[in-house]
């Protein structure tokens, strides 16, 4: 007689095992028909599941974080059948969901076009409408590889050849449509009723450039029509906000087929990169941190000496001279552990904390570069604080200070919080991890910050918190880390003299609070949809005469401004006053000063903002230190008179 216990606390006890799908009619028929699936000890399970052992129970319904899950899942099988049924030569690989959704890669070497996606979507709502039951079935191995060869599914086969001999594994079938997963499943086709495909990419098998070129269709699943729109809509948005669209508008940045992955920075990029660098500076400065600058090839021994070489090789650009493998550095911890070493180091010298905006390259493959969010030159606000074990909780502490604070100024005020931990693959004994990993858990907690775990995602050399940032339409940037190491510095000979006039190693902690720089200005771009708060834009003013006779006093107020540190633009074109508003609002340019007769008459200018608003005649002076107040507190703390001009900017 099986005793389940339910999430409540509550227990039931039955004189038969059931499986999930009774056990949620038996809490209650509205559970059973929102039921999708079901969690027994842990374990997502279908409803068809059987519970004939003690055990805890949960339904899971639309409702879950998992239930949204099994939607998705269910939905890239619904793709392949549909897929299947209209091209029944090509073959299924695998279809895994996805952050908002899911995709399938098939092999068919006609490649799918965009019209191909709209039939398949259209015979995927006609399967969903036949609501075909799903059920699991569990075959041998061998016998798996058997039926999906027949099949002509050799990709499947291929995979169901790497499960070990002895495992069983389980199948799934709708209708005439049979996919190997683990599952689970939603009980029918006809639970899937809001879903869309996106787009068709190419993919290589197993995702190595050596192989086969696959046709991945993206789609997204949602529990209702109502959300799907709102997923829609969110797109929308982002598209309008892509950073690579608006870098072109805008001119910011290029990026071009001979540098790949490398950015071309443009007059106006470059400003904003610059106040960001700068800001960064001042910020490190006023938090005792020293900065440095290190080589930018460096020989393969060092490497090899730390560990990066046999973890990073296939993502390093490699070179050489006079009979010497050298390395283009993809990080900058190894150089920064050989500032540290020159010099004997007392006890008293701790911590040293070392920055550099690290210039790094990283072999990334070419099908997974995007703009400036993923490239294979970038810069890193790059750090590390060398310290003894009795302080690293004093500086982990003193970080997450300044990172919050920082993100604050940039007008982030939702920070999620990860601590990643020990990974499959790593260097150190358990002891070293365990205590690092302990040292970055009391931190957050003494700090009262909500976290989730990440088991096995910390680096090789040791544990680290992650911190992402969630912008205005919802999306989550993971940017700023700190991570404990005690293997590196050890591994570099790096030590000081204690106060007992021993030697010994100091830990090193790993930290950046952007990241990368090109990848958080693509961030900030579309953050802003490209209307840049007043202390980052690349023009804070336009002067725009109405007619010539105002050139003069347009010429003075800009070398006023200039002087006093704005970034001033004059448009004195033989053009109308409406257009010249048009085309400055278009650029996004903070504030528009209008100067006519009167206002040159009167010593004064017509100011408007880009959002339209009109704020009528000021004289110079008081427009400056409206400039210099919203400039100081970089847009953070709203002027009176104004809205939220973070949200009104963006629509």
């Amino acid at each position: 007689m099986p005793v389940v216990t339910l999430p409540d606390g509550s227990r039931r006890t039955y004189e038969r095992p059931l499986t999930m799908g009774e056990l949620a009619l038996d809490i209650g028929p509205g559970l059973a028909k929102a039921a999708l699936a079901g969690r027994f000890n842990g374990r997502l399970v279908d409803l068809s599941y059987s519970v004939n052992t003690d055990g805890a129970v949960a339904i899971i319904t639309e409702r879950d974080p998992e239930g949204l899950e099994v939607i998705r899942h269910s939905a890239a099988h619904l793709l392949a059948q549909a897929v299947k049924e209209l091209f029944p030569q090509a073959q299924v690989t695998i279809g895994p969901v996805i952050e908002d959704g899911f995709y399938y890669d098939f092999s068919y070497p006609a490649g799918f076009t965009e019209s191909d996606l709209v039939r398949i979507e259209e015979k995927m709502r006609e399967i969903a409408g036949h609501d075909y039951p799903v059920y699991r079935r569990v075959m041998a191995r061998d016998e798996a590889v058997k039926f999906f060869r027949e099949r002509g599914e050799r990709y499947k086969a291929e995979i169901i050849e790497s499960i070990p001999a002895a495992e069983e594994v389980s199948l799934y079938e709708q209708g005439p449509f049979t996919d190997l997963c683990r599952g689970p499943h939603v009980p029918s086709t006809g639970r899937l009723k809001a879903f869309g495909l996106t787009k068709v990419a190419g993919a290589y098998w197993r995702g190595d450039a050596h192989n086969e070129m696959l046709q991945r269709i993206y789609g997204t699943a949602w529990p209702d029509q109502k959300q799907l729109a709102a997923y829609r809509r969110r797109l929308e948005e982002a598209e309008k906000r892509d950073h690579r669209r608006l870098g072109k508008a805008l001119d910011l940045f290029h990026m071009q087929e001979e540098a790949p992955g490398m950015v071309f920075w443009h007059d106006y990029g470059w400003r904003i990169y610059r106040e960001i660098e700068q800001y960064i500076r001042g910020v490190l400065q006023t938090h005792g941190y020293q900065e440095i600058r290190t080589p930018l090839i460096i020989d393969r021994s060092l490497w090899e000496q730390s560990g990066h070489w046999e973890k990073f090789h296939d993502e390093m650009f490699t070179t050489a001279s006079e009979k010497h493998e050298y390395a283009i550095k993809p990080m900058n911890c190894p150089a920064h552990v050989q500032v540290f070493n020159q010099g004997l180091k007392s006890y008293r010298d701790l911590p040293v904390r070392l920055a550099e905006f690290g210039s790094c390259h990283r072999n990334e493959p070419s099908g997974a570069l995007h703009g400036l969010m993923r490239v294979r030159h970038f810069v890193q606000d790059d750090a590390h604080i060398f310290c003894s074990e009795e302080q690293v909780q004093e500086e982990v502490s003193a970080f997450i200070d300044l990172l919050f604070k920082v993100y604050a100024d940039f007008g982030f005020r939702e920070i999620q919080t990860k601590l990643s931990t020990r990974p499959t693959k790593r260097v150190g004994s358990d002891v070293v991890w365990d205590k690092a990993e302990l040292a970055l858990q009391i931190a957050l907690n003494q700090k009262g910050l909500a976290w989730t775990l990440q088991p096995g995602e910390g680096a090789f050399y040791g544990p680290k918190i992650e911190f992402s940032l969630k912008d205005s339409i919802g999306r989550v940037w993971q940017c700023g880390t700190i991570q404990v190491d005690f293997s590196m510095p050890e591994r570099l000979g790096a030590s000081y003299v204690a106060a007992d006039n021993t030697r010994r190693v100091p830990v090193m902690l790993h930290r950046a609070i952007l990241g990368s720089l090109e990848r958080f200005i693509g961030i900030l771009i579309e953050e802003h949809a490209g209307a840049m708060p007043l202390w980052l834009a690349p023009v804070q003013v336009a002067l725009l005469a109405i007619t010539d006779r105002q050139h003069d006093y347009v010429g003075g107020i800009e070398r006023q401004l200039t002087i006093s540190g704005v970034r001033t633009k004059s448009d004195l074109r033989n053009e109308k006053i409406g257009f010249k508003i048009r085309e400055h609002t278009l650029q996004r340019i903070p504030y528009l000063a209008v100067i006519g007769e009167r206002e040159a008459q009167t010593g004064t200018v017509a100011v408007r903002t880009r959002t339209g608003e009109d704020l009528g005649p000021m004289a110079l002076e008081a427009f400056e230190g409206r400039l210099a107040r919203e400039i100081a507190s970089r847009g953070v703390h709203v002027l009176e008179g104004q809205g939220d001009r973070r949200e009104r900017d963006a629509s």
